[in-house]
């Protein structure tokens, strides 16, 4: 490594530590030449090969900023948003590969988007699946659907009831009054 204050061609490890969970190391750095010593941070390159074929590195702020479209007005708070951020950045370096296509990427966020917010999955799927048509989107649903069938339902709502356990008779029609 060289110096950045020498520009000499070596340098000397001094300590190796993790940073970023694991996903860096952090190493300092000492100069034979000069003795000052300088920081740097090692990062295994993962980059994106888009559709176009064009290849480019890959950006958890990408992910993050496609995510939070999918869940503008939803209950979603940013930190939930991080999470599935990692969450997928964690998923794609798992597979050990230097380039992943950026289909594989869509694939891993709708996995976690799922599981925060089904809406804003179905905004995200829609867009990513290229949903043209309303059939589309009812295919989609089934599928939510099939997946809730090991889940408990929630219970549905129930019409207000009285001491007598009979539910409360409904309101009389409003009245409309003429105006002389």
């Amino acid at each position: 490594m060289q110096c950045p204050f020498c520009r000499h061609p070596d340098s000397r490890v001094v300590d190796s530590r993790q940073a970023d969970d694991g996903a860096a190391i952090r190493r300092r750095r000492a100069c034979p030449s000069c003795e000052r010593r300088f920081t740097t941070v090692e990062t295994a390159s993962l980059s994106v090969v888009k559709r176009s074929g064009a290849t480019e590195p890959f950006s958890r702020l990408k992910v993050l900023d496609g995510v939070r479209r999918a869940c503008s007005g939803r209950p979603v708070s940013d930190d939930q948003l991080a999470v599935l951020a990692q969450q997928v950045e964690d998923e794609i370096r798992s597979r050990g590969a230097a380039e992943v296509p950026a289909q594989d990427v869509g694939r891993a966020i709708l996995g976690p988007l799922r599981d925060l917010d089904e809406v804003a999955y179905m905004r995200f799927a829609s867009v990513y699946r290229g949903f043209e048509s309303l059939a589309d989107f009812e295919a989609e649903i089934a599928a939510l659907r099939a997946a809730h069938a090991g889940r408990p339902a929630t219970p549905p709502t129930s019409p207000p009831h009285d001491d007598t356990g009979a539910p409360d008779p409904a309101p009389p029609p409003a009245q409309l009054l003429a105006v002389p």
